[in-house]
């Protein structure tokens, strides 16, 4: 597939990504490589990942806990600490091997360590590919807070590869065809013919072409000053209830895109009552979402806490949460003020 080019740097996809790595650390001359992984991608993306590399650098792995919990200032703590004593300098490069917590972390980690060291971004789930790993942000989440600390930082370059997709079992693959759902809906509503009849094999269009998308907003908008907000549809509420299930003891945890479904389906609930988009199109989205997700609980008693969550949304203004809606497919309006009538009311609408 053809490489996309991106404001400083390029994605690039399987063999190419590594051919271009490769004439990186020969360009670059870095002191000391350190990848950082989980205990999955250690496992399952590492060996043939390591394969691919052809230096006689220094190569050092970092290991930290899968999972959202442990995206936090306390985790970043440990691989500061960790690349202090196995000597990394500021000619160092971090590699990201992982989903969207070690790219995320990993971003953050490399661009405050020394005041900024390279990194090079390798996802390896279907929702860092299309999503976090592209784009230039970088971060950690405040206690349950999603994403509250961090920066806007460019990878050197980023690498996308399919066949790490066939280590991820399928909930890993539906959370990131929300992302997808959510640039058909802004965007490309096209897609969706795709993502109903998605099987691994039409994966490589569908992964380009939500690149692609998402490429084309950041470069008119890399700090999301304006026209980057869409990026957020179904995230508002979607983080909240996120954050929520993962606060909650009695809660089971849900994965991103699972949260983001359920966002995107009260959205759009809230985009037929506020803007106007047909009924017959609410109902497609809820008839999709329903189809790829299991159906959540989300209870009268759990509100409250949701909406307190929604104050910290990092879209807000002056004290005011702002939604990004549809017009119609293709068609949004950003910075939209809602009602919590209405938020309990979309929720409803989820539930029913």
């Amino acid at each position: 597939m053809k490489s996309i080019k991106a404001s400083t740097y390029f994605v690039h996809f399987k063999n190419k990504g590594y051919e271009e790595l490769n004439a990186l650390l020969i360009k670059k001359n870095y002191s000391s490589i350190f990848i950082l992984v989980d205990e999955n991608t250690l496992e399952h993306c590492y060996p043939s990942f390591i394969e691919t590399l052809e230096t006689k650098k220094r190569i050092e792995v970092i290991e930290i806990e899968s999972g959202e919990i442990y995206k936090n200032l306390d985790t970043c703590d440990g691989v500061w600490n960790a690349l202090t004593e196995l000597s990394a300098d500021r000619n160092s490069l971090l590699i990201t091997l992982g989903g969207g917590v070690i790219t995320d972390l990993g971003g953050f980690v490399a661009s405050t360590f020394k005041r900024g060291i390279d990194f090079v971004n390798i996802p390896t789930t279907l929702l860092s590919m299309v999503d976090a790993s592209v784009g230039g942000k970088t971060g950690v989440d405040l206690g349950n807070l999603k994403n509250q600390i961090g920066l806007f930082s460019n990878p050197e370059i980023v690498i996308i590869d399919q066949n790490y997709l066939t280590t991820l079992e399928e909930r890993e693959i539906r959370s990131g065809m929300a992302e997808i759902i959510k640039y058909s809906l802004t965007f490309d509503i096209k897609l969706l013919n795709s993502i109903k009849n998605f099987d691994l094999s039409n994966i490589d269009s569908l992964i380009h072409k939500s690149i692609e998308i998402k490429n084309q907003i950041v470069l008119k908008d890399p700090k999301e000053n304006g026209l980057r907000k869409v990026l957020n549809y179904g995230h508002t509420l979607g983080h909240a209830i996120e954050s929520y299930f993962l606060e909650s003891e009695d809660k089971n945890n849900l994965s991103h895109g699972e949260a983001i479904a359920i966002g995107m389906v009260c959205e759009t609930y809230l985009s037929h009552k506020v803007l106007n988009l047909p009924y017959e199109k609410l109902k497609s989205v809820k008839d999709l979402i329903e189809s790829i997700y299991p159906k959540i609980s989300i209870k009268k008693e759990d509100l409250k806490s949701i909406f307190n969550l929604l104050k910290h949304d990092k879209k807000n203004s002056n004290g005011q949460i702002n939604f990004v809606l549809l017009n119609d497919f293709e068609d949004f309006k950003l910075d939209c003020k809602i009602s919590n009538r209405l938020l309990e009311d979309s929720i409803h609408f989820y539930n029913s």
